[in-house]
């Protein structure tokens, strides 16, 4: 297969998955239409993990921070300052742009494990910040931002993000947004490099290339990425708390990214969706749905060893991205 058939391939597979996503808001139930709105969100915040663990080899236990950091950036403005959701959504990004900056430079001096643990202590930096200030986040108990703050107003046109329809096509618009930027970015020249990167970071930077400034750049990247996933969490739902900011929430997305395929685009939806429905089929069930899902995850390892669509890729479907 050449290079040009194997891009429409590609490019094709994505737009088939949005539109089978556009598709599923006019036929899908009640309940799982909320809940397909919520994987989708939380996917962007899988897809945002991918670009950094997947693409770059640098394995985070802080991302549920950045995740965060858009959480509180939206939900904060919005609920104490009266701001409006455009505002507040790019608050939250600006709010994961500069920590991600930030935590970057400062944890990009580590490698290995090390880069792991720095990660991860930030993180918890981060939530102890969130239940310091209580009076404002409300801690672990968290706060509702208001329907009333949740409405768009458009000239004309007026949204209401607690309306599940426009709930769902907001999260399908940031999913799709995201998931074309994601394709862009791995497909580009510095896409490659970070590949290289996580191949041999040493021969990448014997022949030229400036590691840490691209390294850092895909620390930026992915923490933009999850810090929209948050802002978008926080208004299309409607709550922001510091659970979002614990440890749990920044090995959640290793676990859909492995699971769906690491360094694979579509990756990171299929794990969430995979995790999402396993649990809670299983806990319908039983009350120890967790060694079903232990037992789940056990299988899916031993038979897909990259994930799902990265054992796919390697044994029949080699033009995946």
């Amino acid at each position: 297969m050449n290079a040009k058939d194997s891009t429409g391939k590609v490019y094709l597979l994505h737009a088939a998955v949005i539109a089978a996503l556009f598709a599923l808001n006019f036929v899908l139930p009640e309940y799982h239409h909320g809940v397909l709105a919520r994987v989708m969100v939380l996917a962007v915040f899988a897809m945002g993990y991918n670009i950094l663990f997947g693409y770059s080899g640098l394995l985070s236990l802080g991302h549920a921070m950045f995740f965060s950091a858009g959480l509180y950036g939206a939900g904060l403005t919005v609920s104490h300052l009266g701001w409006g959701m455009a505002s507040g959504f790019a608050a939250g990004i600006a709010s994961g742009a500069l920590l991600a900056l930030v935590i970057g430079v400062l944890a990009l001096r580590t490698t290995g494990v090390a880069f792991m643990i720095v990660t991860m202590m930030f993180a918890q930096v981060f939530y102890l910040l969130t239940l310091y200030f209580a009076e404002w986040t409300r801690g672990d108990e968290g706060f509702v931002i208001s329907q009333e703050a949740r409405r768009i107003t458009l000239g004309d046109l007026h949204f209401n993000l607690t309306d599940p329809a426009t709930r769902y096509m907001a999260a399908l618009v940031l999913f799709s947004v995201v998931l074309l930027v994601t394709l862009a970015i791995v497909r580009s020249a510095h896409g490659r490099v970070l590949v290289a990167i996580r191949e041999n970071e040493e021969r990448t930077r014997m022949l030229g290339y400036d590691t840490f400034a691209n390294k850092l750049t895909a620390v930026v990247v992915s923490g933009v990425i999850c810090a929209a996933a948050g802002a978008s969490y926080a208004l299309l739902f409607g709550y922001v708390g510091s659970t979002f900011a614990t440890v749990q929430y920044s090995i959640l997305p290793l676990l859909w990214v492995l699971l769906g395929g690491a360094a694979t685009t579509l990756g990171p939806l299929v794990g969430t969706l995979f995790m999402f429905y396993v649990v809670d089929i299983t806990s319908g069930y039983t009350s120890a749905y967790l060694l079903i899902v232990g037992v789940a995850l056990i299988l899916l390892v031993l038979y897909f060893p990259k994930g799902i669509l990265g054992t796919v890729r390697e044994r029949w479907v080699r033009w995946l991205p």
